[in-house]
């Protein structure tokens, strides 16, 4: 008949996986060898096994094997000459549970089961593609043991995986050897880029875009971004270029195109400085006041929601897009023409300009606010002390709706109207409108359908 011939099942393909390395550095295995009874655990009240710190690190090889007495014990069973476990665990072992360590990292026990509880499960856990074969089998393995030993009580340890995208640059080779992007020249000819040595104008093959390693030497200096441009551009560049999960490509342009706005943005706000240092922040009622206010609260409201979803990217292009509604203003306050309405407005949408900023512009944001007068809602404060702003829902609200309009069910064009007009508005203002008034030639419609807050459809 029609019974389901399947059953949903889960099945883990585990792989074992050696934990033992040969090096100092990792949590000692805490086994002892002893000649005559075998391998046996080190007893309970003897844990944890510390590492010494007296060690050489003179030679190759495992400085445990060559220490003079931390690897000699007693045998726990006999009370004869014993050895330790030189192995250290791998850092994977660690790895594998160190949220649950984290929620009581002081504690004797591995774990405070009533603060486990409260803490646990990890709400978001971001990491990257190549750990999710292994390091997040085993965290979830590790979670399971953990639950029938009495440590934790979930089964699984994480209610949301993100994993980020790599930040990857152009390769480069002379000679059939690599060379770093610090020591090429690139050049447009007949709008071809054509790449040099800086050092003899060897010329230079622009390879493909890779994942930054020390082997291929397309890697960026850190501290070379910051003297050039900040740390803020560096970070506003990664969040704006693309969405966190897909790899974002480094290029000189993009982070010359992220230091021209951290520019416009300074420049704006210090200019309008003393003209809004003393000014209370206030939200516009009407005219371009209102404007300035509409925009800055529904940024506040988008922005929040794009960082709550990780979509950067997204927030940042809806900052570029209260910048460009707040510069014009901006000027007109800098340069002595705006009335005490529009001030306030500014101030108010400056104010959470900033604070918007913050978390991916810290540096640019404590400056901005210092310029200002140091004060947020006319207390004096930090950027870095201070709440995400707040946004009236009443300013986030369309009050137009943009309705689509058909002829004989095909579209012709758009409505825009009050978002609470009534029907017969609604039909009215559809056969006063020009491609209507043709489509009809003169004529009455047989129909007007209007599914409100949707579409208008005319049967001619």
């Amino acid at each position: 008949g029609n019974r389901p011939q399947a059953s949903r099942k889960v099945q883990f393909r585990l792989r074992d996986w050696g934990i033992s390395r040969q090096r100092y550095w990792g949590c000692p295995i805490p086994m002892i060898h002893c000649e005559a009874c075998g391998v046996n655990p080190v007893p309970r009240a003897d844990l944890p096994v510390k590492l010494p710190d007296d060690v050489e690190f003179d030679r190759p090889g495992n400085p445990l094997d060559r220490h003079a007495t931390w690897r000699h014990v007693k045998c726990p069973k006999c009370g004869g000459d014993a050895r330790r476990e030189t192995d250290t665990m791998d850092t994977f072992v660690d790895s594998s549970w160190y949220y649950a360590r984290f929620t009581a990292p002081w504690e004797n026990e591995p774990t405070d089961r009533a603060v486990a509880d409260r803490w646990l499960p990890v709400d978001q856990y971001i990491g990257g593609i190549e750990h999710a074969i292994l390091h997040l089998l085993y965290s979830r393995f590790f979670t399971r043991a953990m639950k029938v030993a009495g440590h934790v009580g979930i089964d699984e340890p994480f209610k949301g995986l993100f994993t980020q995208g790599m930040v990857v640059h152009e390769t480069y080779k002379a000679n059939g050897q690599w060379v770093a992007p610090a020591d090429i020249r690139i050049e447009e000819t007949d709008g071809k880029r054509v790449a040099s040595l800086l050092s003899t104008g060897e010329p230079v093959e622009i390879g493909s875009i890779e994942k930054m390693s020390k082997s291929k030497k397309n890697v960026v200096d850190p501290d070379d971004i910051i003297a050039s441009y900040g740390a803020d551009t560096a970070r506003w560049f990664m969040l704006s270029d693309s969405p966190p999960e897909r790899d974002v490509i480094w290029t000189e342009a993009g982070a010359e195109g992220a230091h021209r706005f951290v520019q416009r943005v300074w420049r704006l706000i210090s200019e309008a400085a003393e003209q809004l240092k003393d000014v209370a922040p206030k939200t516009g009622t009407e005219g371009e006041a209102l404007v300035v206010s509409k925009a800055a609260h529904k940024a506040v409201k988008a922005v929040g929601d794009d960082i709550e979803k990780l979509a950067f990217n997204r927030g940042v292009a809806r900052l570029y897009e209260l910048v460009n509604t707040v510069a014009g203003p901006l000027q007109q306050v800098a340069s002595g023409n705006a009335d005490d309405a529009l001030k306030g407005a500014v101030r108010d949408a400056t104010e959470k300009l900033i604070l918007m900023l913050a978390p991916m512009m810290p540096h640019l944001a404590e400056q901005c606010l210092a310029a200002l007068g140091g004060k947020v809602a006319g207390r004096e404060t930090l950027v870095a002390r201070s709440a995400w702003p707040v946004f009236d829902p009443a300013l986030v609200v369309e009050n137009e709706i943009v309705l689509p309009v058909q002829i004989n069910g095909k579209k012709r064009g758009d409505l825009t109207i009050a978002r609470d007009a009534d029907q017969a508005s609604i039909q009215q203002a559809v056969l006063e409108l020009d491609f209507v008034k043709a489509a009809l030639n003169g004529g009455s419609p047989k129909k007007v359908i209007v599914v409100p807050q949707r579409i208008v459809n005319v049967v001619a």
